[in-house]
Order: structure tokens, then C-alpha cells, then sequence
């Protein structure tokens, strides 16, 4: 998967779930009217950032490896990255949320290996070399918003995330694709699909759902990562990928049209249209205040807070997700139910399905999915009339309630459920607390429910009085097959045809002048009316033609 791609020890640390999105940049594929297209946007991007950028703009250019006059490569950019502590590798388009955040907290930049076309060289909603290299890449160099970058990852890749989440993630990636092909050709079929795809986000944007952690976080990383200013309300500096890779955005969202609001952890419940320009924008005063903010909406997440809003987050994603006990256990899989007290203390959980039990992010032997192929399921809480939790009962304790190894045992806890097995063997955490006990012929019911059976084989109960985190993907990314199928939407790679071709050999044919610095005026200016009369829409080569001319 990482052939071809420039070493870097950044890389070689991803796990495969992560490296199943890397392609190759295959740089050969990029058209001389690419590279014009890169040239011209970088060219008056520059001249103008310059003016308006945050100060770290033009010297993170040159720490992360990005020329004005050529579209950069992987190759280039990692040699010149790992000085900085970062790495880059280029992906398909738009990849899932929670992946794309999972590279940031791995250190690593995203970058769609398309570039935009030259009809949408002011502004395009899908995601391009030009948005991803020249708007993302210089800012690292600023070590507050590197580190807030990297953070993020961290925080957002646990993010909880809905089955309405992943319908809008597909929804604007095929808008966005859709968009990007769109040529000055008449295309009928394609327009119906572009309105089709714009009525089914707008139909997603207006359901009545509540918004998902990672709904949430998205938003925080729009208004800041994608879109965001620093520095004042009256004299904002320019930070966001999004304006500082748009030709048009960079310059209007300075304007007074554009309402300009102080970054606050409200920014989170304020929503976004990527295929628009944005209305209003918000202004963090420095760096700094973005990891606050953050940290101000990591504490209203479920993988700080756990409990049973955590585990019923979970629950409603259906999907992969991890809950973390008191004791450090760590228990994945699918969860589907759950049991509460009066108290909304959670007191029993169910995983249905493939599942996992690891200890610090690693995988407890004996615990992974072939043996817990068909789920996982415990009561949590403390016993009935025993005030010491049986995490913190040492062998003595356990012996005075009557827990011995290879013994018979039947117990209550405070919920009303109850266990009754043959007890096996514990299990303890690196502090010396219980964590895991095993029975054998074993049956737990609660009221009239048999919730396990010895006909179910071994029971793993899990030891906890609580849960106290909760998040999205598995405690150890190699307990599980991560590796899925890829978007049914895939980017679609252009067909030239004959004129195409020969438009391409007339801005090959200009660029070899420019590099072998040969200025022949009559010949340029020969080639320059040869432009105007047979391929009048190609004022980008003109422009080229006349740069020569001088």
C-alpha cells in the first residue's frame, strides 16, 4: 500500500484500517494545463495572502516542501515534512470523518491527489491538491495550531458518529465529485444528477435528527480547520484550508457581507453548506483558544463522560464502538442493549456479535473475536448488602464473601441480578483490581429474565461500578478487520478527446519555453492567435502566453 510514496517513520506506524485509504499521487497523470491551473491559483494566491494570511502562511510554504510553479509531489513533501515532525499521503477524494481525523492524530496531512478543473479554478466543492496542499500544509508550521491539529485528531476520531452521519458523508462526497466534473459542455444527464444529488443533501440537511458527536466536532472542524479566521473582528488574518486555497472566498469573506463572529464552543451547533460560500465566519483571537474550545467540547463527550447516555450513543450508531469500565476493561463490539437503575446507572450491557476485551489499548489474550465470536454481555454495579465493590476486594475479601476459585458461588447485586456458576479464575489490571472473572456453568437472570445460560459456555463477567468512557472504533485497532469497502462513489478521471489532446500539447509547448527560458516573440505571439481563434476558452493559456511575451 505504500509503494511509491516517499519513506517517512510517520507512515510506517499506520495501522492498516488507515492505510487501506493511501493511493498513489501517480504525478505522471497531471497535465501540463494541471500544472497551469496549480501556477495561476498559487501564483495570485500568494501575491494576495501575503496581505491577508496568518503570519506563518508564506514561510509554511517553504517548510512543507510547496513551489508556486509546480504541483507538489508526495515524494517532495514528506522528504521536507518529517523535518517538522508531519508526513503526507494522498487519498481518493473525500475519505470517512473519523479517518480523516485519525491521520491528524497520527501527524499526518490529507491530500486528495486530484486537482480542480479550470472551470472551477476559483472554487471547487470537491476536495483538490490545491485545497489540501496549499491551504492545509502551510499553517503546521505555526507549532500552536500543529499541535491543536494533531489534538483534534485525537479527540475527533472517537467521536460517536449516527447512521444519518455516514448518509450526508456520501450524499456531499457524490455532490462534490459531481460538481468537479461539470464542464462547459452541454450534459443534460449530468445537470439532472447534480440537481438529484443537491435535492437529496437538502432533504438530509432538513430531517428532524439530533446531531452526533462526531456531527459536532465536524462543525468545530469546519469553522476553523476548513474556514477560520484569527486575530480580530475588525482585522480577521486568514487560516482555514477552505479560504485560504479559494481564489474568490480568500478575497470575499474579508468583506462586510460577511459576518464575522467571535469563535466559541458555539460554533459546534452551528451547521454549514460545503457547497456554498459561507455567510459568516468565525474569528479565534490565536491558536490557542482553538484547543480550548476543544477541550471545552471534549468534556460534553461521551468518551470523557461514559455512563448511560455514552453506552445509548453506541447503541443508536450501530456501530463499532468501545466502553471503558472503572476498573480500566475495555469491552468492543456492536452494543444493542442495555439495563439501567433508577438512577440511570447502567447495570448490565449487551454486544451482539463479533467482540473484543482489551487493557490499555491492547488486546487481553485469550479475548479476542473468535472467542467472543457471538458477543459479550455483564452485569455492572456493586453486590447486594456488600459495601466494598468487588473491583477493590483483594483475595482475602473475596474469600470472606465466599468467592474460591473452583467453587460453586451465587451472588446478587444491588440491581436485582443475579449470578450463579462454577467460579474459575480472575483476572486483575496492573493496579491490583479485579477485572474479569470467569464461571463456568453458569446462569444470570434478572426479574424474571434469563439473561445467560450454561448452555451460552463460559461466562467472562466484566468488573466495574461504572462506565466511564465511551467512543466510537475499537480500544485496539488489531482486534477488528478495518479494512472495508471503499465509497461506492469514486472520483471520475477525465477522457480527453482529440481537441483536448492538442490543447494539452499547446500548454506543454508553452511550458517548455518558460523552462528552457527560449523567448521567441513572433513564434508566441503566433501561438498566442492560434489560442484566440481556435480555442477561445482557454484564456488560462493565454495568460500563460502573455506572461512570456512580458
Amino acid at each position: 500500500m505504500l509503494e511509491n510514496i516517499e519513506i517517512n517513520p510517520l507512515l510506517e506506524r499506520l495501522p492498516p484500517h488507515l492505510k487501506q485509504f493511501i493511493k498513489p499521487q501517480n504525478y505522471e497523470l497531471y497535465t501540463y494545463q494541471d500544472q497551469a491551473v496549480w501556477r495561476h491559483v498559487m501564483r495570485k494566491n500568494v501575491d494576495f495572502l501575503s496581505k491577508v494570511a496568518h503570519g506563518s502562511y508564506l514561510d509554511g510554504l517553504k517548510k512543507t516542501g510547496i513551489s508556486i510553479d509546480n504541483i507538489p509531489s508526495m515524494y517532495g513533501m514528506n522528504r521536507i515534512l518529517k523535518e517538522i515532525g508531519w508526513a503526507a499521503v494522498a487519498v481518493d477524494g473525500f475519505i470517512p470523518p473519523a479517518a480523516f481525523m485519525e491521520f491528524q492524530a497520527y501527524k499526518i496531512l490529507v491530500i486528495a491527489a486530484d486537482i480542480r478543473k479550470l472551470d472551477n479554478i476559483e472554487y471547487t466543492p470537491a476536495p483538490d491538491i490545491i485545497h489540501e496542499a496549499a491551504g492545509h500544509a502551510p499553517i503546521i508550521a505555526s507549532p500552536d495550531y500543529a499541535e491543536y491539529l494533531r489534538r483534534f485528531g485525537e479527540i475527533g476520531s472517537k467521536a460517536i458518529s449516527s447512521a444519518h452521519d455516514h448518509e450526508m458523508y456520501e450524499a456531499v462526497r457524490k455532490i462534490s465529485i459531481l460538481k468537479e466534473t461539470r464542464s462547459e459542455k452541454q450534459n443534460p444527464e449530468l445537470d439532472k444528477e447534480i440537481a438529484a444529488a443537491e435535492a437529496n443533501i437538502e432533504r438530509l440537511q432538513n430531517k428532524d435528527v439530533e446531531p452526533s458527536e462526531m456531527s459536532l466536532i465536524r462543525n468545530l472542524h469546519w469553522w476553523t480547520v476548513e474556514y477560520g479566521l484569527v486575530g480580530t473582528l475588525d482585522n480577521p488574518k486568514l487560516y482555514g484550508a477552505g479560504l485560504l486555497s479559494s481564489l474568490g472566498e480568500s478575497k470575499s469573506c474579508l468583506e462586510p457581507v460577511v459576518e464575522k463572529r467571535l469563535y466559541t464552543i458555539d460554533a459546534a451547533y452551528q451547521d454549514f453548506d460545503i457547497t456554498r460560500k459561507q455567510p459568516h465566519l468565525y474569528v479565534t483571537p490565536n491558536f490557542a483558544t482553538l484547543s480550548e474550545v476543544l477541550e471545552e467540547f471534549a468534556n460534553t463527550m461521551a468518551v470523557r463522560k461514559g455512563g448511560h447516555r455514552g453506552l445509548q450513543k453506541l447503541i443508536n450508531s450501530k456501530s463499532l464502538g468501545t466502553i471503558e469500565l472503572s476498573t480500566g476493561l475495555q469491552i468492543s463490539g456492536h452494543f444493542t442493549r442495555m439495563i439501567t437503575n433508577d438512577d440511570n446507572e447502567v447495570v448490565f450491557f449487551e454486544t451482539t456479535g463479533e467482540s473484543a476485551l482489551a487493557y490499555r489499548e491492547k488486546e487481553l489474550i485469550g479475548h479476542g473475536r473468535s472467542t467472543h465470536k457471538n458477543g459479550f454481555l455483564s452485569p455492572l454495579g456493586k453486590l447486594k448488602g456488600i459495601n466494598l465493590a468487588i473491583e477493590d476486594m483483594g483475595p482475602r475479601d473475596l474469600q470472606a464473601y465466599n468467592f474460591y476459585d473452583n467453587e460453586r458461588i451465587e451472588f446478587t447485586y444491588e440491581s436485582g441480578i443475579k449470578v450463579e456458576g462454577l467460579n474459575v479464575t480472575g483476572q486483575r489490571n496492573l493496579n491490583g483490581k479485579l477485572m474479569l472473572i470467569q464461571f463456568t456453568d453458569c446462569t444470570v437472570t434478572y426479574k424474571d429474565e434469563i439473561l445467560f445460560s450454561p448452555e451460552n459456555g463460559m461466562l467472562n463477567l466484566a468488573v466495574g461500578k461504572e462506565i466511564v468512557s465511551a467512543y466510537a472504533g475499537p480500544a485496539d485497532y488489531y482486534s477488528f478487520d478495518l479494512v472495508f469497502h471503499e465509497s461506492d462513489t469514486k472520483t471520475i478521471k477525465p477522457v480527453f478527446s482529440k481537441r483536448e489532446i492538442t490543447i494539452q500539447g499547446l500548454y506543454e509547448k508553452v511550458r517548455n519555453y518558460r523552462e528552457e527560458d527560449k523567448i521567441n516573440k513572433p513564434l508566441l505571439e503566433k501561438l498566442k492567435s492560434q489560442v484566440e481563434n481556435e480555442y477561445p476558452e482557454q484564456w488560462l493559456l493565454v495568460e500563460e502566453i502573455d506572461e512570456l511575451i512580458g
